[in-house]
């Protein structure tokens, strides 16, 4: 690789994660001041609920859409603007008179998110070897769960400090930084756009939706990074008050261990897997460990904050084996697809939270407050995805021969 190309590889990768990083965090920022949102904008706890996944709702959907966009004119032109409107988005929930301006910002926010993850996969697919997919999409993850882990602590303490709208404004101007970098220095790699493998735009959604592997990995996939939206993501912190006496601040401090181990588990499993040649079975033993994390943490009264933090820790670890499921999927497909079979699989696995987000707050306000009833969810998904990697095959994997 020449020193130019070099050079535009890691500006490219860079821009990327960090963009990741961004989103990730205005995706959960609702996380950090669930109490003062819920009372300033009158909601109740199947409402905030709704508002946190309003993200999803166009994050989702989009994600085909990015995918087919990338795959037939390169990242550049809509990476570049998807920043400025991520950024707008999370401004414009901080500076919302009411519910319903603060559900179109975090819909704004979602839809400019839609190209953050896909992009930066992407970019690595285009800029680097093949052999290298796994390990570095799990630094690309590992930095965004480092960042949020951080992040998600400092934002709380603020929060509680100057306010959840002056934070939500900041994180926006924070996001106006990323778009100018992005502006300046942000390239397609010589391969990217790809327009001449397939007859039209959606050549290759259709071969992607007719592989059984592609639909069964991305529910995989989905079930696994289920307690990162779910627990991570949005209720984790009013579990841990609730039932387990710790504070706001040492609560987020504990939820942000699920990132520290995510990040943590994306580079450890990307390392192990292209070391040994194998995905299926290392995703099969993250499952059934993670399975038993998570069921330590909501089933049973422990309130000393390092044993918590510990066990949400090694959940986030072994849920790190989700990474996996992205490389799985790309390697039954040709070049051609991978922004789209990248989005498919993130697609599934962003769409389960507007499943599961609304549906905890549903039970939450059905049994009046029961956390270890509402958030059941968790383990039962992660082992239903241990049993499903059983229907999995092991993907080709010429490139690590």
């Amino acid at each position: 690789m020449s020193t130019a190309r070099a050079r535009h590889a890691i500006l490219a990768l860079s821009i990327g994660t960090l963009f990741f990083l961004f989103e990730f965090v205005a995706r959960i920022s609702p996380s950090t001041a669930t109490e003062a949102i819920t009372r300033d904008l009158t909601l109740s706890s199947a409402e905030l609920g709704v508002f946190s996944s309003l993200f999803f709702w166009v994050y989702a959907p989009m994600q085909i859409v990015v995918g087919l966009l990338l795959d037939r004119w390169g990242a550049r032109r809509f990476v570049v603007p998807a920043i400025a409107f991520c950024a707008g988005g999370i401004a414009l929930v901080g500076a919302a008179p009411n519910v319903e301006v603060a559900g179109i910002g975090r819909l704004m926010t979602g839809f400019g998110a839609s190209f953050a993850f896909v992009g930066a996969l992407y970019a690595v697919n285009h800029w680097f070897a093949p052999a290298r997919f796994a390990l570095l999409s799990g630094i690309v993850n590992a930095v965004g769960m480092i960042g949020t882990a951080i992040g998600v602590v400092w934002l709380t303490a603020l929060t509680e400090t100057a306010g959840w709208r002056p934070s939500f404004l900041g994180i926006g101007a924070v996001g106006g930084g990323i778009f100018l970098l992005a502006l300046l220095f942000y390239r397609d790699a010589p391969s990217a756009g790809d327009t001449e493998t397939h007859a039209t735009p959606l050549g290759p959604l259709r071969q992607i939706v007719k592989s059984p592997q592609v639909w069964l990995i991305s529910l995989v996939g989905a079930l696994i990074y289920m307690p990162i939206n779910v627990y991570g993501g949005l209720w984790g912190n009013e579990e841990l008050t609730a039932d387990h006496a710790l504070s706001a601040v040492s609560a987020e401090t504990a939820v942000s261990m699920v990132f520290w181990g995510m990040a943590a588990g994306s580079v450890l499993w990307g390392a192990v897997s292209d070391a040994l040649g194998h995905r299926k079975w290392i995703v099969f033993g993250g499952a059934v460990a993670a399975t038993l994390a998570w069921a330590a943490v909501i089933f049973t009264p422990i309130d000393n904050f390092w044993l918590i933090a510990t066990a949400l820790f090694l959940g986030g670890l072994f849920c790190g084996v989700q990474m996996l499921t992205f490389a799985m999927a790309k390697e039954g497909q040709d070049q051609s697809t991978v922004g789209t079979v990248t989005a498919f699989v993130n697609m599934i696995g962003i769409g389960a939270a507007l499943v599961f987000q609304p549906l905890v707050g549903w039970l939450l306000d059905l049994t009046g407050g029961k956390h270890a009833l509402a958030l059941a969810s968790v383990p039962i998904c992660l082992g239903l995805a241990a049993l499903l990697v059983f229907t999995l095959r092991e993907p080709d994997q010429p490139h690590l021969r």
